[in-house]
C-alpha cells in the first residue's frame, strides 16, 4: 500500500479554494462557459476566469471566481491546458456525461453524479491534498480538526524537497474540508442545510461530544455498481495496469481505491465484485479459482473506464 504522497515529481497543491467549498451551481456554470467557447471554437478559454466581467458573468462575488475553477478542476470538470502558469481550460469527458443539457444531469440530481465528483476530487493527491489525505492515509474514525491538521502535517514533514505549507493555510484547507462533507446547523428551526452538494452522500457526520466527526464506513446504497466499476478501472488501470488480479485487500484498502474513496466496508466490496462481470459486460470477474477472493481482467490496459458498456445513461442512474 505504498502511499500517493511519495510519488516522484509530485505537485502538492494547499489553497485554493478561498475558504469556500464547492456551491450549488458553480460546477454546472463553470462548465457552460467554457463548453460555450469549446462550441464558438475560441481557444482563449482563460478569459472566462480572468476578465472583468466574470464577476457578472457567473453571478459570484470577487473571490468566488477563483474558487469556483478551483472546484471545477479539483472535480475533474475542466482540465488546463498549455501554459502552466496561465492556462486555458477543456472540459473534459466526465464533464460532458454529466452537464450535458440534453442527455446527462446538469443540476446534479442524481447521487451517481455526486460519486463520480467525489471520486475524482479524492482519488488521488494534487490540487486538493487535504481531500485526498483525509479519506486515503488518515485512519481515524472519529477525529477533531485539530487531528486531521496534525497527522497531515506529520506526513507532509516526511516528504523529501516538499515546502511545508503554512500552519494557517492547513488549518483553513481542513476547515474547508469539513464543510465540503459535514452538513452544518441552520439558525432556523435547527434545521440541517448542505452547504455543498457533497454533503448530501453523507459520508462525514458530527458527533455530540465536542467538535468531533466521524467517517461513515459501510454499505452506499445510492452508489451504482456501474459508478462504482468506473472507479474500480480507473484505479486498475493507473495503479495496476500490468496485473491480470486484483485483490479485494488491494481493493478495499489501498490509497486511491474505491474503498478507501467511498469508505466502503469489505463486506460490501466483496458482494459488488461479485457482480462485477455483468456490470462490466465481461471485462472484469469474480475469480476464486486459486483460493483467493480476486477479481480478474485480461487487459486492464485497454479497458476504457468509460466505456465499460456504460453510456451516459447508464453511468448516471441511480442506485437501483
Amino acid at each position: 500500500m505504498k502511499s500517493l504522497l511519495d510519488q516522484s515529481g509530485l505537485r502538492l497543491q494547499f489553497s485554493g479554494h478561498e475558504t469556500f467549498p464547492p456551491k450549488y451551481g458553480w460546477f454546472k456554470k463553470a462548465y457552460d462557459a467554457v463548453r460555450e467557447m469549446e462550441h464558438a471554437g475560441e481557444p482563449n478559454t482563460r478569459s472566462i476566469f480572468a476578465a472583468g466581467d466574470a464577476i457578472s458573468r457567473f453571478g459570484v462575488g470577487r473571490n468566488m471566481v477563483p474558487a469556483m475553477r478551483h472546484w471545477a478542476m479539483s472535480c475533474g470538470i475542466l482540465k488546463p491546458i498549455g501554459d502552466s502558469r496561465n492556462p486555458d481550460y477543456q472540459t473534459t469527458s466526465i464533464a460532458r456525461a454529466i452537464f450535458d443539457d440534453q442527455t446527462g444531469d446538469p443540476y446534479l440530481e442524481q447521487p451517481s453524479s455526486l460519486w463520480l465528483l467525489h471520486w475524482n476530487l479524492v482519488r488521488a493527491p494534487g490540487r486538493a491534498t487535504v481531500w485526498y489525505f483525509a479519506f486515503n492515509e488518515f485512519n481515524e474514525t472519529i477525529f477533531s480538526r485539530e487531528t486531521l491538521r496534525s497527522r497531515l502535517t506529520a506526513r507532509l514533514e516526511v516528504i523529501p524537497d516538499l515546502k511545508l505549507p503554512a500552519a494557517v493555510t492547513l488549518t483553513r484547507d481542513v476547515e474547508c474540508f469539513m464543510r465540503t462533507y459535514v452538513r452544518r446547523r441552520s439558525a432556523r428551526a435547527g434545521e440541517d442545510a448542505l452547504e455543498s452538494p457533497l454533503a448530501e452522500l453523507g459520508l462525514i457526520s458530527t458527533v455530540d461530544v465536542g467538535s468531533a466527526a466521524q467517517f461513515r464506513r459501510g454499505p452506499k446504497a445510492t452508489l451504482p455498481d456501474k459508478v462504482f466499476a468506473h472507479a474500480l478501472m480507473e484505479f486498475w488501470r493507473d495503479r495496476y495496469p500490468s496485473r491480470r488480479h486484483l485483490s479485494i485487500e488491494t481493493v478495499a484498502s489501498d490509497p486511491g481505491s474505491p474503498g478507501r474513496v467511498f469508505l466502503l466496508d469489505e463486506d460490501s466490496i466483496a458482494e459488488r465484485l461479485e457482480r462485477i462481470d455483468g456490470v462490466t459486460g465481461g471485462a472484469v470477474w469474480w475469480d476464486e479459482s486459486s483460493g483467493l477472493r480476486q477479481i480478474a481482467c485480461r487487459d486492464p490496459e485497454i479497458v476504457d473506464p468509460l466505456g465499460l458498456g456504460l453510456n451516459v445513461v447508464d453511468l448516471l442512474e441511480a442506485a437501483e
